[in-house]
């Protein structure tokens, strides 16, 4: 293994993932990757599984992945056992072992999570151990698809900057799930939907408040955005953020809840709410030409991407460093761009996990990072190949 200077934070102790382990995960059977806070290079051809152990890594944070896989795809084909990843985290409070995989009873849905070795009650409380962000290359289009992409791709940002969202967004989900399921058996009693959607309503206001501090703060990090990267314009376009720019949150609370008392015919058939955080979009503008994200050349979409990932990076670096993970991102990019991504990674003190199929693109983290080359799901130090560690 390469050496590397250890990363600290603010307080002086490392913020990093420095062990990883995966069980019949993917291609893999069996692997260990001990590794220092520094930044890690994984390098490879296609298909040797670089991605899968950025993905693994990923589950380590509450949500569906870097690949939004559905979890009964992540086992090793043929496997009899239950797929796993277990990570020791290095954190200012000392190192925390972590470990999320297939429930073993069976229901192929669910993960289970544990956090020094005590189970959890849902993906939460990962988001409280460690703050993860990451580029992968079907981001490219986030401007261009469908709005679900881009509310996940900034709720990841509010999670590392206020961990509880996670839990009000899976307490909102499920009570909307719960009233759903009310409304559509015909069991319409007026009190017990009204306590649903006040529970809803709660939920609702406290996503869409934290939603829109974050983008405040971003804000001032983007309007001082040098380097090659462009700032940007963003807002979060959605009734519930619309109504706390005008009222207090009481008043949003109250308007929601009437909101969904009159949409039950409606969310009856469709199912769901109308409206509500769960529809929300992200908004984007060029910082230098105005344009919406999505009238821009697909150079200046992925560029605008790269400059809110690095802004929202700055801004949690200041307290709570994010863990970084960049899936085959130098190789769309030109050599300008390559280094100061790379600059402000070191700049910042962040562990970043990086792929790329081009060992000559990361030439210039020699004696920064650590490399490792995978090779059909084998892992080796440096440039030797060899079998899993």
């Amino acid at each position: 293994m390469a050496t590397a200077t250890p990363w600290t934070d603010a307080a002086g102790a490392p913020v990093a993932v420095t062990e990883l382990r995966l069980s019949d995960y993917r291609g893999y059977a069996a692997a260990r990757l001990d590794v220092e806070a520094a930044p890690v290079v994984l390098t490879g051809p296609n298909g040797a599984g670089k991605t899968n152990l950025l993905e693994a890594i990923s589950y380590l944070a509450p949500g569906r992945g870097l690949r939004g896989a559905r979890l009964g795809e992540l086992a090793r084909i043929g496997s009899a056992g239950a797929w796993a990843v277990a990570a020791t985290v290095a954190t200012p409070a000392g190192p925390v072992r972590v470990g999320t995989g297939a429930d073993p009873e069976g229901e192929s849905d669910r993960r289970v999570v544990r956090i020094d070795g005590e189970t959890q009650r849902g993906q939460a409380p990962l988001a409280e151990v460690m703050s993860l962000m990451w580029l992968t290359p079907a981001m490219d289009g986030l401007f261009r698809e469908a709005a679900a992409g881009r509310r996940r791709f900034f709720d990841r940002i509010v999670y590392a900057h206020d961990p509880l969202h996670a839990r009000r967004m899976n307490a909102y989900e499920r009570t909307m799930r719960e009233r759903t399921r009310l409304l559509r058996e015909g069991r319409n009693d007026p009190g017990w939907v009204s306590a649903l959607e006040e529970t809803m309503a709660e939920s609702a206001v406290a996503v869409a408040a934290a939603r829109r501090e974050v983008a405040e703060r971003l804000a001032g990090e983007l309007d001082h955005a040098s380097g090659p990267f462009p700032g940007a314009m963003l807002e979060i376009d959605g009734t519930l953020e619309a109504w706390l720019a005008a009222m207090p949150a009481i008043e949003a609370e109250q308007a929601f809840k009437e909101l969904l008392a009159a949409s039950r015919p409606r969310d009856t058939e469709t199912g769901g709410a109308a409206d509500g955080p769960h529809k929300s979009d992200l908004a984007v503008r060029h910082g230098e030409t105005g344009l919406a994200a999505p009238l821009c050349s697909t150079g200046e979409q992925k560029a605008l991407v790269i400059a809110i990932l690095l802004a929202a990076a700055r801004l949690e670096a200041r307290r709570r460093p994010p863990v970084l993970l960049f899936d085959d991102v130098a190789a769309h990019l030109d050599e300008e761009h390559r280094g100061a991504l790379f600059d402000e990674v070191f700049g910042l003190g962040l562990q970043a996990w990086v792929t790329g199929t081009d060992k000559s693109q990361f030439e210039g983290l020699r004696g920064r990072a650590q490399f490792f080359e995978v090779d059909v799901a084998l892992i080796a130090p440096g440039d030797r190949k060899g079998s899993s560690v």
